[in-house]
């Protein structure tokens, strides 16, 4: 487990393409206004750009309030937009957590605040033995879990809950992130999200939103 005093927290989320990369740059853009100085790292990153450049990466690396090093960053870059095991797989890597936890280590010692982006959703394999549940357990950092609020979103929030929970780990917070427009029902979801997610919520996002008004409206937990 990190013995470090720096605080920092995972971000995972209920499912792929919820905003985890969205809420975790707008709470660093936050913790910037505040003249805190927080890096965003995103340990396994997969799908590149034509310059071998992954966006979620870029846009934490923008977000941050200190520069640093970009293999701390992102440990662990593959080029097709793949799971990370079958990425890791075709390619002959091995992802390994130890790395992993080793660039954390050295992160915290940079920055005031330092925000773990998962891949996915929790249980997102990164090898035949391990997981992302894995890692964050081997991190030992607490949760904020960002609900993709469409249609299903409570089934996955509570799944998530309830995974978190299992590993020891403490869901510090959650994010509702309005990510279909059209969603129907949208207050009666929160309102049921609120009700049982035993954590407190530390923003609503609405859609179509930019970073920079998702930082006015996100807070980190207390």
């Amino acid at each position: 487990m990190n013995t470090s005093t720096t605080p920092a927290w995972f971000v995972t989320g209920t499912d792929t393409d919820v905003g985890k990369t969205f809420i975790t740059c707008a709470l660093l853009l936050a913790l910037r206004e505040q003249g805190i100085k927080a890096i965003g790292m995103k340990p396994i990153s997969a799908g590149t750009d034509a310059n071998g450049k992954n966006d979620d990466v870029e846009q934490l690396l923008a977000a941050a309030g200190v520069d640093a090093p970009r293999d701390l960053v992102n440990p662990y870059l593959f080029q097709p937009a793949i799971a990370p095991h079958i990425a890791a797989a075709e390619t002959g890597r091995r992802i390994d957590i130890e790395r992993i936890v080793a660039a954390c280590q050295t992160l915290r010692a940079m920055a005031d605040v330092v925000l773990v982006e998962g891949v996915g959703g929790f249980c997102v394999p990164l090898g035949p033995h391990c997981d992302t549940a894995d890692l964050v357990e081997k991190l030992g950092l607490p949760v904020i879990l960002v609900v993709g609020m469409r249609l299903g979103c409570i089934n996955h929030a509570l799944l998530s809950q309830q995974a978190i929970a299992a590993r020891g780990l403490e869901l510090a917070g959650w994010v509702a992130n309005r990510i279909d427009p059209e969603m129907s029902r949208f207050e009666e979801n929160l309102v049921a999200l609120k009700e049982r997610l035993a954590a407190p919520l530390l923003g609503v996002i609405p859609a179509n939103c930019t970073p920079e008004k998702a930082a006015e409206l996100i807070r980190l937990p207390d």
